[in-house]
């Protein structure tokens, strides 16, 4: 119970991505709520089996670690930097809420997650990336605005997205293409 009422605390974490009509950003149990879902609908693009059994739960916990460490922004260079030593810290401790086995097992689903190795954090990543595009495509590419995003850092950001799914990826990069064109991303690749 513990655990399930510190997760509620996710529900708080904002994300610098507006929901799709551009009201409010979204948060990140409503980002990682829509993950799940895509992972579903868009298994098929995988170009390798994944088990979902094990993708759905990645991408539904693999924020909670925000619940402490805060969401760092996507092109945050800075929070870049210690990123990963925030996120480990949450994750001992919120995953150490848990009885020992459902905590362990979550804890290395997170690492797996972020060890980006298997087919199936490949897959997970692909949709933790490519969902907020997808936002910002519907909405005019209002955050991508707001701070100033270059082409050269979704490229970045989106270097192994491929992996996890080469279809998505291509139309990612057309969806790229269209909002440099309109001038939401800085072109400068």
């Amino acid at each position: 119970m513990d655990f399930i009422l510190e997760v509620d605390k996710v529900k708080n974490i904002m994300r610098q991505t507006y929901l799709a009509d551009g009201n409010r950003k979204e948060n990140d149990a409503e980002h990682s709520w829509h993950l799940a879902l895509m992972a579903v609908l868009l298994k098929e693009y995988a170009p390798e089996e994944v088990d979902l059994s094990k993708v759905i739960p990645m991408v539904l916990i693999h924020d909670l670690v925000e619940i402490d460490a805060g969401d760092t922004y996507a092109y945050d260079d800075d929070g870049a930097k210690t990123k990963r030593a925030r996120e480990k810290k949450g994750a001992d401790r919120i995953f150490g809420l848990l009885p020992e086995d459902q905590g362990k097992w979550l804890y290395d689903l997170w690492e797996e997650f972020e060890a980006y190795e298997t087919p199936e954090a490949k897959y997970a990543h692909m949709l933790d990336n490519s969902q907020p595009l997808f936002l910002n495509d519907a909405t005019d590419g209002i955050s991508w605005v707001e701070h100033g995003v270059k082409k050269s850092q979704i490229y970045k950001r989106n270097s192994r997205t491929g992996e996890g799914a080469p279809k998505i990826w291509e139309y990612m990069q057309e969806l790229i293409d269209k909002h440099v064109e309109k001038g939401h991303v800085i072109g400068d690749i």
